[in-house]
């Protein structure tokens, strides 16, 4: 190993070192395997909340959020917020409001000059499919149409087709058809490496104090970054849907959250209502995962664990 390498491991160990000890609360090593064991086990206990946090670089992003250059909310006030919060209409009224603010920001770009434009890669296999999607803006944009191919059958889609393509888009997901199969469940994803889908070698869980584990958010300052809802919202539909579904939260990592329910929806349009909600909560996990309400919907009736994660 170079001596660069090691100065780098030096420094990336004194830096998660120091991120562990600003961590305020109790923490308990243990494999990804028994988790969620040791997770039911603490519960038990009522030395605190337990809570799965994840791997070593998910307690380090976590601790960011006590940063005391940060302007910070008390856990009181984020729980006083939350009262106010009204579940799912605040949920719908927010993802409305960013959906008013995608279709102009839209209407922008298609009457904007071609600089402006995202950048978007299609495969010429008679269906367009789009493999990649980004924004050049200022000298380096191209010009004017056709853009050059990019080789390996695709191609850079021109100003017209892009406007084209982007006028085609209508916002939100399909409800698509009910799956003829059963989802496979997530399970305690936190719990899990990504790479592998194998458990992972090592995670932390947490004890959290308070006795109503939906103010956890509070304590952890969580959200409020990208799409993530703030912390008192959070809170908020913590408590709503372990009221109507018995939720609990078992884990939640820097960007991913686990809870299992009690009670799933009864009908199919309860099921389909239910899905319609955790969209507005959390656009990615049918936007970038099941890609229909239907598919959702049908996860949410055949399967205890409920899955979201920001991006």
């Amino acid at each position: 190993m170079s001596s660069s390498s090691s100065e780098v491991d030096r420094r990336r160990a004194e830096m998660y070192a120091k991120a562990f000890a600003s961590f305020p609360f109790e923490r308990i090593e243990v494999r990804g395997e028994d988790a969620l064991s040791t997770w039911r086990k603490l519960k038990a206990e009522r030395r605190g909340t337990p809570v799965v946090l994840g791997d070593d670089d998910s307690v380090v992003n976590l601790t960011t959020a006590f940063d005391p250059l940060l302007p910070q909310k008390s856990v009181a006030e984020i729980v006083d917020a939350s009262s106010r919060v009204r579940i799912p209409d605040d949920l719908f009224a927010r993802r409305e409001a960013a959906s008013a603010f995608s279709k102009a920001h839209l209407e922008k770009l298609l009457s904007g000059p071609d600089s402006e434009l995202p950048t978007i890669i299609s495969r010429d296999d008679g269906q367009g499919f789009i493999v990649s999607f980004g924004f050049i803006s200022g000298p380096a944009a191209p010009a004017a149409p056709p853009r050059p191919p990019v080789g390996n059958g695709q191609r850079l889609l021109s100003p017209d087709e892009t406007r084209a393509f982007l006028a085609e888009q209508t916002p939100g997901p399909e409800i698509g058809e009910w799956p003829s199969e059963q989802p496979l469940s997530t399970g305690l994803t936190i719990a899990t490496d990504i790479l592998t889908e194998k458990p992972a070698p090592k995670v932390d869980i947490a004890l959290i104090p308070p006795d109503d584990w939906t103010h956890i958010p509070a304590y952890l300052r969580w959200g409020n970054w990208n799409d993530c809802p703030p912390p008192e919202m959070h809170v908020a539909a913590l408590r709503s849907w372990r009221d109507r579904y018995g939720i609990e939260l078992v884990g939640l990592s820097s960007d991913t959250m686990n809870l299992r329910a009690t009670t799933r929806p009864a009908t199919r349009p309860e099921a389909l209502a239910l899905a319609r909600e955790q969209y507005a909560y959390c656009t990615d996990i049918i936007d970038q995962g099941v890609q229909t309400y239907s598919t959702l919907a049908a996860s949410l009736s055949s399967d205890d664990w409920w899955y979201f994660w920001w991006d």
